[in-house]
């Protein structure tokens, strides 16, 4: 069986071109959605996924219709494999998952997108390293000085509740209720 998968990003854009490329290379079912790339929930990707047998070929007219990053597209082609179906895109011949040169293209992307990765986490470990060194504070800042700190404190001792003490401080009531004394 051969899905087809069709996605365009906005309401303003059709599928129609799409849908007609795909049928005419033979996808019998169509998954189609009006949803941005960058959303991880994509609810017709997700059935399409649901759907796969062995056997079975997902096919696009192009890759950045399945995925944004060389990651994402990684991560959902290992989820095809382990399903047992194949992957084509139309518009990128090198990305076909049913011949052997096409499982060596993207073998070889993701051998090299592993290897940026582990440059990318080396480098941001040095970096943060060297601020910690120069006394920089990581992470998020206060939403509280000091002093706001104090006064919550004394004022969840004196028996207010967190929710007035979080309103007077345009802060959450959890915020209050995580201060340590």
């Amino acid at each position: 069986m051969i899905f087809g998968y069709a996605r365009v990003s906005t309401d303003g854009q059709t599928l129609d071109a799409q849908v007609a490329a795909l049928q005419g290379a033979g996808a019998t079912k169509i998954f189609k959605e009006k949803v941005s790339g960058a959303q991880t929930d994509r609810a017709e990707l997700k059935k399409l996924m649901a759907a796969l047998s062995p056997g079975a070929v997902i096919l696009v007219t192009r890759l950045d219709r399945l995925a944004r990053s060389t990651r994402d597209l990684l991560n959902t082609l290992d989820q095809v494999a382990k399903a047992g179906a194949g992957f084509r895109s139309l518009a990128d011949t090198w990305a076909d998952t049913t011949t052997p040169h096409g499982r060596l293209m993207l073998t070889v992307l993701g051998g090299l997108a592993e290897f940026e990765r582990d440059l990318i986490r080396a480098r941001t470990g040095e970096g943060r390293a060297r601020a910690v060194a120069r006394g920089v504070k990581l992470g998020r800042k206060f939403k509280l000085t000091p002093h706001q700190r104090q006064e919550a404190l004394a004022r969840r001792e004196a028996g207010e509740t967190t929710t007035d003490i979080a309103r007077s401080y345009n802060v959450s009531h959890s915020t209050i209720s995580r201060l340590k004394p």
